[in-house]
């Protein structure tokens, strides 16, 4: 069979769904992400199917000729934002049309990762990358940054990302994996954390972090980050529950309650019981819905952390960050708060350049002064 196990119509930028395409004689044109690379997939029948052009890229848009012949990509790469390209579809052949970024890249320093491997039970494959900072020094000891994606269905990978320039260019390591609950793997991997929030990912994500230190002799261990937005925020929350070992923690936008989340959050009706459990509503299952809860385990965080909220977020109300604050004041440990006012759920991707400027500045400061 030609038939594939994989997300389709995932874009590798926030936001972009690219839609299937029918081709003249009956295929079907679409992209499918895989293994931390999104790419052209091309579907005949039940009984073929194919990847087209494939690179470490991520594609985030495309669009078909009238003749379904060629397609027009829009793709990026670690150490390129988005570009345009012309891909023959029968061949494979890409040829790039646009280099917007050229004058900019000159400028810049950019950093590259290494992606590996880790196995973490019976069967199951993490996607890690590893990520020196600029300028990186033999000899030297540098602070290590793990960072945990959204989602949790998503991924991270071959695609630039202007957070991880902005670290590394900043003299930090950075670690980025796909734990257990990422889209670009078959459903069974997304799936498996579903009732068992903050288990087998928090599993994946610290065995991914555990496999980059044994990779990395140049990283401090006693200058050990942690940081995520959304479910990264989520995990960062849990992680700082559950371990003493980072120096310091930035949660950001994150779903600390899921108790207050059932009914304040635009999606929580129906997001709970998709990842907690069908029956882990307040009604039915309260424990399933405290356990799974990283506030649960706030009483055990020792590590210095950062909340940073959008004042307007409707995905994960306010109330997620302010109740991790209070918790953790009244316990009268190492916390800092940072609200941005109007500002929703997307601050990191489409809010005003201003404010997006002082989060970096905002979050520069805290690694300064912690790691």
């Amino acid at each position: 069979s030609g038939g594939i196990d994989r997300e389709m119509g995932a874009g590798g930028l926030p936001g972009a769904v690219a839609q299937p395409n029918w081709l003249r004689g009956g295929a079907i044109l679409t992209v499918a992400a895989d293994r931390g690379e999104s790419s052209l997939w091309l579907a005949g029948s039940a009984a073929d199917g194919r990847w087209v052009a494939r690179e470490p890229a991520m594609t985030a848009w495309y669009s078909v000729d009238r003749a379904g012949l060629r397609a027009a990509v829009v793709s990026s790469t670690q150490l390129s934002p988005s570009e345009l390209s012309v891909v023959n579809l029968e061949t494979g052949a890409r040829r790039q049309l646009t280099h917007f970024n050229a004058a900019w890249r000159d400028e810049v320093g950019l950093a590259s990762a290494e992606q590996f491997v880790v196995g973490t039970a019976s069967g199951t494959e993490v996607d890690c990358w590893l990520m020196k900072p600029h300028g990186f020094e033999s000899g030297k000891q540098y602070p290590l940054i793990l960072n945990v994606h959204g989602g949790p269905f998503g991924q991270y990978g071959e695609t630039f990302f202007d957070e991880f320039q902005i670290y590394a260019a900043a003299g930090y390591g950075v670690v980025f994996c796909n734990p257990r609950g990422s889209s670009g793997q078959a459903t069974g991997f997304a799936r498996a954390l579903v009732g068992d929030m903050g288990g087998p990912d928090y599993l994946d994500v610290m065995a991914a972090f555990d496999a980059a230190l044994e990779r990395a002799s140049w990283a401090d261990r006693d200058r050990l980050g942690v940081m995520g937005g959304s479910y990264g925020g989520f995990m960062t929350t849990w992680i700082i529950g559950h371990t003493t070992r980072f120096k310091a923690a930035i949660s950001e936008r994150a779903v600390n309650d899921w108790y207050s989340m059932q009914g304040a959050s635009d999606i929580g009706g129906t997001f709970n019981r998709q990842y907690l459990g069908p029956d882990a509503t307040i009604q039915d299952n309260l424990e399933a819905v405290l356990r799974q809860s990283p506030l649960t385990y706030a009483k055990h965080i020792e590590t210095p952390v950062l909340i940073l909220h959008s004042e307007v977020d409707l995905r994960c109300p306010i109330s997620q960050a302010e109740q991790l604050f209070v918790v953790l004041k009244q316990r009268r440990k190492d916390v800092e708060f940072v609200r941005f006012p109007d500002e929703d759920h997307e601050l990191t991707r489409a809010g005003r350049p201003s404010h997006r400027k002082d989060r970096f500045e905002v979050i520069l400061d805290y690694l300064q002064r912690k790691l």
